[in-house]
């Protein structure tokens, strides 16, 4: 009796054991591509599955984007103009069958086609274009990206140029450059004000000659502005000059053009 019970227990061991062993667990965000014998046999779902032991091999392959960094790059841009270009890319596995047996190393296989892409599409623009037109040098990375990557299952969803360094001469140029960009727009701005200005004062000397008191206001409006200061200073323009001298000269004419009146003795 003793030895049966020995036996049921070591085979309940062996059962557990065997169990273990095959028991595999697949995440929710993960595949399972298993080997049979070294063959493809089939991809396991999300949750519990079990395999032969010794005889299947189970690769759980992640399916979540992955954030991979591309190290700072030396690219000389079509303008011959050397500057250190670093951007991210992303990628995620559409199908784990492909990514196991078509490549041995997903990770290193893109990070290393991304960055001889980046010198690449760099090098093809002006160091102009390349600081202006970041969203058309993303899109061409991608493209490029995809078409390698398509044969391995995975598709690489965005690129990004996430910094460019340039050489200090370079930043002190492109610093003269915009300050004398702003003193160009700053003077045209101004000749522009010049031509307004000038036009609006032909029309106010148009009008003033049409109706000569108003010089006459506009002094006397000058005036006020100078006694706005409370200082001593008497300033009298030229045409208030003429114009007390035509007043003077119209007075004596009008004395002149009177009768004179006989004067009459008064008897007492």
């Amino acid at each position: 009796m003793s030895g049966l019970t020995t036996v049921i227990v070591v085979l309940v061991v062996i059962v557990l054991l065997v169990l273990a062993l095959s028991a595999r667990v697949v995440q929710q965000y993960q595949r399972g591509v298993l080997f049979r014998l070294g063959r493809v046999v089939g991809v396991r779902e999300p949750g519990l599955t079990f395999i032969v032991p010794l005889i299947d091999v189970l690769n759980r392959v992640p399916l979540r984007i992955v954030t991979m960094p591309i190290q700072s790059q030396g690219i000389i841009t079509r303008d011959n103009v050397s500057i250190d270009v670093s951007a991210v890319a992303y990628y995620k596995v559409l199908d784990p069958v492909k990514s196991v047996i078509a490549i041995e190393n997903v990770a290193a296989a893109i990070d290393q086609i991304a960055q001889t892409t980046l010198r690449k599409v760099v090098g093809q623009h002006s160091l102009d274009e390349t600081l202006a037109e970041t969203d058309q040098i993303n899109i061409s990375i991608r493209k490029i990206l995809d078409v390698q990557t398509e044969d391995w299952g995975v598709v690489v969803t965005l690129v990004e140029l996430k910094d460019i360094q340039l050489p200090d001469s370079m930043k002190r140029a492109m610093a003269r450059q915009a300050e004398a960009e702003r003193e160009k727009r700053a003077k045209i701005i101004a000749a522009e004000g010049e031509s307004l200005a000038a036009d609006a004062l032909g029309a106010a000397s148009d009008i003033m000659m049409a109706h000569p008191i108003a010089l006459q206001l506009r002094n006397l409006q000058s005036l006020v502005e100078i006694g706005v200061d409370k200082n001593t200073t008497v300033v009298f323009p030229a045409p208030l000059m003429s114009t007390i001298e035509q007043l003077n000269g119209f007075l004596a004419r009008e004395r002149a053009s009177q009768p004179i009146i006989p004067s009459q003795e008064v008897t007492r």
